[in-house]
């Protein structure tokens, strides 16, 4: 990785941190340079617009999400909880980290049509890449016809993320998981399914406090 990479790696780090709790993407490119201790003319030169700002953070949620996939599928051989858990796992940063909800302003194609190709192009890769990780999973989770299950899913979890977060809920409800669950499981169309009980997801809950508290 190159000493440019790291910069901007490090600036998307900080951009990340300065929206935490935040409900609108507020933040500019001349706010990094306190945030960041870095030159106006070193933030301007990797981001050449306000766009190319917001595609950067974007990219850096999808990736996570893309990691994140990656491990949910050697976790999980079932695809139906790899799936429901993958979800759940996004909502659970958002809340428990108060992680902006990048879903409130991407995918966007005024925002995209204004990055520069390099940014443009990195996030319509990653976002592929992602959508194709949901269908397959999908797909083998068993697909039903009539509806196009994989938009109605991805409604469904733009609301509930940006809702949660709007709310304020608690990230250890293990009723709001459980509920998102089987909600995902209706949509989906297999309601023969039954979703992870709540005390499934009580242990889910508190197995990740048990790994946070071993990185402290």
């Amino acid at each position: 990785m190159t000493s440019w990479e790291k910069r901007g790696n490090y600036l998307i780090e900080v951009s990340q941190r300065c929206l935490k709790g935040h409900k609108t993407f507020d933040l500019c490119r001349s706010h990094l340079v306190d945030a960041s201790q870095i030159s106006k003319g070193t933030i301007y030169n990797h981001f050449t617009s306000e766009a190319d700002l917001i595609i950067a953070v974007a990219c850096a949620d999808y990736r996570m999400w893309l990691n994140q996939a990656e491990q949910d599928t050697a976790q999980y051989s079932d695809p139906y909880l790899r799936f429901i858990f993958h979800h759940c796992q996004r909502l659970y940063r958002i809340l428990s980290e108060q992680a902006f909800v990048i879903a409130r302003i991407v995918p966007n194609e005024a925002i995209l049509s204004q990055a520069s190709d390099y940014y443009r192009e990195r996030f319509e890769r990653v976002l592929e890449q992602y959508k194709q990780w949901n269908a397959q999973t999908l797909m083998a989770i068993g697909e039903v016809s009539g509806f196009n299950r994989g938009e109605l899913l991805c409604d469904y979890l733009r609301g509930a993320m940006i809702n949660s977060d709007d709310a304020q809920k608690h990230y250890n409800d293990a009723e709001m998981y459980y509920q998102h669950g089987f909600a995902m499981t209706q949509l989906m169309g297999h309601s023969q399914k039954r979703p992870p009980s709540i005390k499934v997801f009580l242990q889910w809950l508190q197995d990740k406090e048990a790994s946070k508290a071993l990185l402290m």
